[in-house]
């Protein structure tokens, strides 16, 4: 890693990125034009201590994904954002490699969406990045690390999520996330940490295993549906669930929303307020795991 090259573009680039257009808040009393090093640490999710380290050269060895983070969080053009990887030492992804870069265009669009519940999986269905909304309504994602940040072995053998289910509707949802990981495999046969994946799901989940070789698989997930979420601090709440696909960039982004007026709508808008309160007075720990389970 160009240790002294990496740090010094991340600190110029820092000072460059007005904070109105990253969604932080600029008070009567700021001074500094650019971000302050905790805010870019909170846009990357890692923490300002870590960004302090890397800054100064003395943090060595990011991984892709807090070199990706932080590209994205800065808003990197393609060429500089494959300058920061070579910089950390890492080979900018490339075509045959399942995406989960968030382009500038999709990162607008979900600054727009800062106080909605969103959640952003690549086409393996691993977490690319979730705001503090979604994290509020379903439980903190920043202490996740590798295969815990797929959904697919969230669901067939992770621990229990929020999310409520009949026997049928979690049946139904397992088979349809295996069926469109499959789809992903046959567009990507080069990824070698996609099979890396396929292989550790088929070592913990047998019930992967039975969908994986079933001859008849369920077409993809569907765009929009219904959820049911135990909040453990307001109750059960009942929202839509719509999942956009980017095609382009082969993401997921699911967004959580209430009719507004409803009594679903209120509880959602507690337990963002509670769960970002909360979040707010906890250090935020650093993310040293890929965004792939690589």
């Amino acid at each position: 890693m160009e240790t002294w090259e990496f740090g010094r573009m991340v600190r110029r680039r820092r000072d460059r990125v007005a904070p109105g257009t990253v969604g932080v808040p600029v008070g009567p009393r700021r001074r500094a034009s650019g971000l302050r090093r905790e805010e870019l640490a909170a846009l990357a999710g890692i923490s300002a201590d870590y960004l302090t380290r890397l800054e100064q050269g003395r943090a060595t060895a990011p991984s892709a994904q807090v070199v990706e983070a932080l590209a994205q969080a800065l808003r990197l053009s393609d060429t500089d954002r494959d300058l920061l990887h070579r910089l950390a030492g890492h080979t900018p992804p490339g075509t045959g490699v399942v995406p989960s870069r968030v382009p500038p265009s999709v990162q607008r669009l979900l600054d727009r969406l800062a106080n909605t519940p969103v959640v952003v999986y690549d086409a393996t269905w691993t977490l690319v990045l979730a705001n503090a909304p979604y994290d509020a309504l379903m439980g903190a994602t920043t202490s996740w690390r590798g295969i815990e940040r797929n959904a697919v072995w969230r669901h067939l053998a992770g621990p229990p999520s929020r999310v409520v289910h009949t026997e049928r509707e979690q049946a139904e949802l397992d088979a349809r996330l295996v069926a469109d990981l499959r789809l992903t495999a046959s567009r990507y046969p080069a990824d070698r940490a996609l099979r890396r994946l396929i292989g550790e799901l088929d070592h913990a989940s047998p019930k992967f295993t039975e969908l994986w070789d079933a001859d008849a698989l369920p077409p993809l997930p569907d765009t929009s549906r219904r959820k049911v979420i135990e909040h453990p601090a307001v109750g059960r709440i009942a929202l839509d669930c719509d999942t956009l696909v980017v095609a382009m960039d082969d993401l997921r982004i699911m967004v959580y929303t209430a009719e507004p007026g409803t009594e679903d709508a209120e509880r959602l808008a507690l337990a963002t307020v509670l769960g970002t309160q909360s979040m707010a007075e906890q250090p935020a720990p650093p993310r040293t795991g890929s965004p792939r389970h690589r």
